[in-house]
């Protein structure tokens, strides 16, 4: 798909450094680019990176030199710019294959502005709104339903009664709606707590391959509009995320938290149950967090603490071996001097 430079100028809302003409085929970074495509750099560090880059034109930030003749857009967040630019490029028009002869469809209400590939499995009672995308391998248990502009890519497995909203995204090998991790003790047994509730993903979430959200026990698991989770994150029985929010990998979230809107959870961090985690709060990576958080919390370590606090404790830890020579070096002067006064 070609773009002119000047169309990409307003959908980034950037200033104009070139032909407004300028037709463009793609996006590629800045050292694989070739004539006729777009790149882009974050900051002056990629100075000479560009100066050298073979493409046509370039999103840059707006301090960059002005001596630079080459074609360009100026805006004041080139990631953005990227992001957008990214959306133009591929945002080709949804053409509906239907329903292959392959996939097992049950009595369901399936629009005809859809694509079912070979080998999916659609339970009965389902609704798929149109242009719904639904890959080899992908299973819908019974009751599930769809939102417009969805896609579910190979082998993501939804189990009954559960509600996916509008334009989501769904990786390979994702499964919504398994059971909870929930049982009470019975002498030396454990007895399973059976999980009659939902889960409803909001419009516009993304998430990620292989991460799996838990059912409810009763009621819902709700993740929020705009929320975005990446690869291998674990999402307990009715857990609620907030909408907007950055779930990054390997991240895992125990039963009946409350993550607010906003909330930007690093690689690997793990949350204790029955707490909640501010609007607006971030936990640095591999951080343990077990307790409540205020909204707009920063918070690093295990257990978290404030990431400053953090930041400072980790100085002194790595001096520990120095402090504790020093220590002992203090302790034997005192210990000197305590000798000498019995001494006297």
């Amino acid at each position: 798909m070609k773009v002119t430079l000047g169309e990409l100028a307003n959908i980034i809302h950037g200033q104009l450094e070139g032909p407004e003409d300028l037709e463009l085929s793609g996006l590629q970074s800045l050292k694989e680019a070739e004539n006729g495509q777009l790149s882009f750099a974050v900051n002056l560090k990629y100075i000479d990176d560009v100066r050298n880059s073979r493409a046509s034109a370039f999103i840059l930030p707006e301090i960059w030199p002005e001596d630079f003749d080459r074609p360009s857009i100026r805006v004041k967040d080139p990631y953005l710019g990227y992001a957008l630019a990214s959306q133009r490029f591929n945002a080709g028009g949804f053409e509906p294959a239907g329903i292959s002869h392959e996939a097992i469809v049950g009595e369901s209400s399936i629009s005809q502005d859809v694509t079912i590939m070979p080998g999916a499995v659609i339970g009965s009672g389902c609704t798929i709104n149109k242009y719904v995308t639904i890959h080899p391998g992908v299973v819908l248990g019974k009751n599930v339903r769809i939102g417009e502009g969805t896609t579910l890519f190979p082998n993501v497995v939804v189990y009954d009664n559960c509600s996916i909203g509008k334009n989501v995204r769904i990786h390979a090998g994702c499964v919504i709606g398994a059971d909870g991790f929930g049982y009470a003790r019975n002498g030396n047994r454990h007895e399973k707590i059976v999980h009659t509730g939902t889960v409803v993903i909001e419009d516009d979430v993304e998430i990620g391959a292989n991460s799996t959200i838990d059912r409810a026990a009763l009621g819902e698991t709700r993740i929020k509009s705009g929320t975005k989770i990446d690869n291998l994150v674990m999402i307990a029985h009715n857990v609620e995320v907030g909408h907007s929010s950055i779930i990054v990998s390997q991240v895992g979230i125990s039963g009946s938290t409350k993550v607010g809107n906003g909330v930007v959870l690093a690689g690997q961090v793990g949350v204790v149950g029955h707490i909640e985690i501010g609007d607006g709060s971030m936990v640095g990576a591999k951080s343990g967090v077990s307790h409540s958080l205020e909204p707009g919390s920063q918070v690093s370590g295990i257990p978290a603490i404030p990431h400053a606090t953090w930041l400072r404790a980790v100085t002194n830890f790595r001096r520990l071996p120095e402090i504790a020579k020093e220590f002992r070096s203090v302790k034997k002067a005192i210990q000197k001097l305590m000798d000498r006064s019995t001494q006297a």
